[in-house]
């Protein structure tokens, strides 16, 4: 849960590092000597004659001072160093718990494959940065889409392993309620997918009114569909992908709703039900918050808060997902096992 939490702060940072513009700033991928930052005025000028050779600040940035080089460097560099954190901060305790024969096979796998996740979004980071040195002056939608949403899926397999160490056998709920639920968290990720690709194409900066989009409820079609081969616009028309996003939103809000319903028609009230209305609520607070951004032309405090949502949602939602689905104890499928202790020798 520790590592969950610094997969949802790596998050942040990183959205943070998008809004202001500032993951770019850094050219270079050096998984190792990385870890320092510029500590001289001559290692800082070198860092900003790099950036100063990339597209974006000949077209963007073109007479930034080095005072303000440097703060767009440090959120891009903040953002690395955290991601190696998280990966230390999740293989040093493991590789312990191993050691020490604390986890069972099943819990080993699992984990051994969140690492192996975890590595490979520090390779998606670069892949998608590299998308934005030469010849864009940001990275592909396709890239930073990929990126934000395997960090989604990592975030997601810490909370579901870490909620199944809890051994305390529940009875499960009916099996309408457990595939509404997993449908729910399911239709999240592609949600927080589709939000990555509106932030990718910055659509959050056009078509700025609500409930109508480009003067209506429903666009034109041929506003809609103009790319070519059809798939495209899913991707690269900035309309229909603020569009989706909307759709999206809407019918993840409904769906929750109706999952309330049936939850308090079937179950009536306890525990499963408190958590189907937490999810509701929340989910109605990040609809406000994203109509709000919308409305603000994506203000960056905003757009924050609403990344900040999407990620504390998800995570509602997985707990809750893996609650309803609960019908046995932990340590049937390779938990935790401690070593037993010694028996003294009798002699």
């Amino acid at each position: 849960m520790i590592v969950a939490a610094l997969v949802f702060a790596l998050v942040v940072v990183g959205g943070a590092t998008r809004l202001t513009e500032s993951g770019l700033s850094i050219v270079e991928w050096r998984p190792v000597a990385g870890v320092l930052p510029p500590f001289t005025h001559d290692a800082w000028q070198g860092e900003f004659e790099k950036y100063q050779m990339i597209p974006q600040y000949a077209r963007h940035n073109l007479g930034m001072t080095l005072a303000e080089f440097k703060t767009i460097y440090w959120w891009e560099w903040t953002h690395r160093l955290l991601g190696r954190f998280v990966g230390v901060a999740f293989l040093a305790p493991f590789l312990w718990f191993l050691w020490r024969g604390w986890i069972g096979g099943g819990l080993g796998v699992r984990l051994w494959g969140i690492f192996g996740l975890g590595a490979l979004q520090g390779a998606v980071g670069w892949w998608m940065v590299a998308s934005g040195l030469a010849d864009r002056t940001e990275v592909s939608q396709y890239r930073l889409a990929t990126h934000l949403t395997l960090a989604c899926l990592i975030f997601v397999a810490l909370i579901w392993t870490a909620r199944g160490l809890d051994a305390a056998s529940r009875p499960p709920a009916p099996a309408r309620i457990r595939i509404a639920a997993r449908a729910i968290l399911a239709l999240l990720v592609l949600q927080i997918y589709l939000g990555a690709i509106v932030a990718g194409l910055r659509a959050g900066l056009i078509y700025n009114t609500w409930p109508l989009i480009d003067g209506a409820l429903l666009p034109e079609a041929g506003r809609l569909w103009f790319e070519t081969p059809l798939w495209r616009n899913f991707f690269e028309n900035a309309l229909t992908a603020q569009f989706d996003h909307r759709m999206a939103a809407y019918a993840l809000w409904l769906l929750a709703f109706l999952h309330v319903a049936d939850a308090v028609l079937t179950l009536g009230r306890g525990p499963v039900v408190n958590r189907a209305w937490l999810m509701l609520a929340a989910m109605t607070a990040q609809v406000a918050v994203g109509v709000a951004t919308l409305l603000s032309q994506a203000q960056i405090d905003l757009a924050l808060a609403h990344q900040t949502m999407a990620m504390l949602l998800l995570a509602i939602a997985a707990e809750h997902a893996h609650y309803v689905g609960r019908g046995r104890p932990a340590a049937s499928v390779g938990a935790i096992t401690p070593r037993p202790a010694p028996v003294p020798d009798p002699r």
